[in-house]
């Protein structure tokens, strides 16, 4: 799906309720999740440690941590929508995150968002936007949130 672009933030409004955005795939490498486990001090064997997760693990490879996905949303989010006309864009936070499915290595992750809700605010406007990271040959996906973000139009 092409990159939807979106010219000026006030024209969010037109998909409350409809998918807007299809990342491209993107492949959540084992060197990616051993520096995550490096960062978080978690090394836990069945993120880090290959030979064993082959042997014992019920997915019979690595698995991503759960947030080193979830971490992934604001770059998969700025491959499927880009939008002009903004002074300044605020992560606002998060609602509703659950973790459906396990990532393993190397598998290719992609988000589809759709827009749930858009309120103006005094100077700008907040959205939430209902994300699902797929794993591609996978029918539940990795994980599933709102995100909520606040974005300031360029002054004209």
């Amino acid at each position: 799906m092409a990159k939807t672009i979106i010219n000026h933030p006030s024209e969010l409004k037109q998909y409350v309720g409809k998918e807007y955005g299809v990342s491209d795939w993107f492949t959540v490498e084992q060197e990616a999740i051993n520096l995550f486990a490096q960062a978080t001090g978690d090394h836990q064997w069945i993120h880090v440690d290959v030979e064993k997760a082959k042997k014992l693990s019920p997915y019979k490879a690595p698995i991503a941590h759960g947030f080193l996905v979830l971490s992934y949303l604001p770059m998969l989010s700025e491959m499927a929508i880009e939008m002009k006309g903004v002074a300044m864009g605020v992560n606002y936070g998060l609602n509703k995150v659950r973790f459906t499915n396990a990532t393993k290595a190397d598998a290719r992750i992609r988000a589809r968002f759709t827009l749930k809700e858009f309120i103006e605010i005094p100077g700008g406007y907040r959205y939430i936007n209902n994300a699902i990271i797929e794993i591609e040959g996978e029918e539940k996906p990795a994980c599933v949130a709102e995100m909520i973000a606040q974005v300031y139009p360029t002054p004209s």
